[in-house]
């Protein structure tokens, strides 16, 4: 069997500052930093993959990233990529908004096992150059006996390097969970994202709010009408995940509905407030 330890990296298409607050409604313990011009880079502190709740099995390394990848893009205006790899395979999914995620997966040894037309969806979804890109990433879904599970990865980080994804030293495919975590810690930028419950998550929320470029989007008609969405798919996804007991599906019903609900309560807090001639 292939030794390649298990490891994760959820790369965000937005800075640090934007990609804060719904990293603190995952409630799982992470480093983040800088990934590049426009990027961030999330590392797990922990191993989900390996122990899930009370002490059981755990689920599969990309089960879990993939769950907190939707979780994360889902009411975000920017996309969110999970890198993930194990002693037997590695790929990636990708996230974007409510759309449905899209992944691919190559064997230890770099055989590819994905669809080419999730590859295709991947650019798009990116921006990526419809020619020159497209053709970088076509190459990643034939056969190459010299390119394993980590190459392709690397690969594929090289086509996002056009976009500004430069990852910290330390943070590539392959690398064990432990390594990950102290490397993205000892980044002069690096911050650690811990759950400290809900008053800390609505405060950490709506000062992002406050603070953030898209303030005016987030009251009114339209706010409103995007928070009850949330409320709307987060249900389905939480129940699914109770009925599969996935906990990835759990989380990311989870966040979509304390997103919705936190949604709705800022415009009606700040509705209240400015009746009462309040800020």
């Amino acid at each position: 069997m292939n030794a390649t330890p298990v490891g994760a990296l959820l790369l965000c298409r937005a800075a640090p500052e934007a990609v804060r607050p719904p990293a603190h409604l995952l409630r799982e313990p992470m480093v983040l930093t800088p990934a590049g011009a426009g990027w961030s880079v999330l590392v797990p502190e922990g191993k989900p993959w390996r122990e899930g709740p009370g002490g059981g099995e755990g689920e599969p390394v990309d089960r879990v990233t993939g769950g907190w990848a939707t979780a994360l893009a889902v009411g975000s205006t920017w996309p969110v990529l999970a890198l993930w790899w194990d002693g037997d395979r590695a790929g990636y999914t990708l996230a974007s908004g409510f759309r449905r995620p899209v992944g691919y997966i190559w064997l230890a040894d770099g055989t590819p096992v994905g669809e080419d037309e999730a590859m295709r969806t991947f650019a798009v979804r990116l921006g990526l150059d419809p020619v020159l890109d497209v053709q970088a990433l076509e190459a990643l879904t034939r056969q190459d006996p010299d390119a394993d599970a980590d190459a392709r990865l690397r690969g594929l980080l090289a086509v996002l390097a056009r976009t500004g994804v430069v990852l910290p030293a330390g943070l590539g495919p392959g690398e064990p969970a432990d390594r990950l975590r102290e490397s993205a810690g000892a980044q002069h930028e690096a911050e650690r994202i811990e759950w400290a419950g809900w008053r800390d998550a609505v405060r950490v929320e709506l000062d992002a709010v406050e603070s953030g470029s898209l303030g005016p989007w987030v009251r009114g008609p339209r706010a409103r009408a995007i928070a009850a969405a949330q409320l709307v798919v987060g249900v389905p996804l939480l129940l699914a995940g109770l009925r599969r007991r996935s906990g990835g599906w759990l989380v990311a019903g989870g966040v979509l509905l304390a997103q919705g609900a936190l949604g709705l309560a800022y415009n009606r807090i700040r509705g209240e407030a400015e009746a009462f001639g309040t800020r």
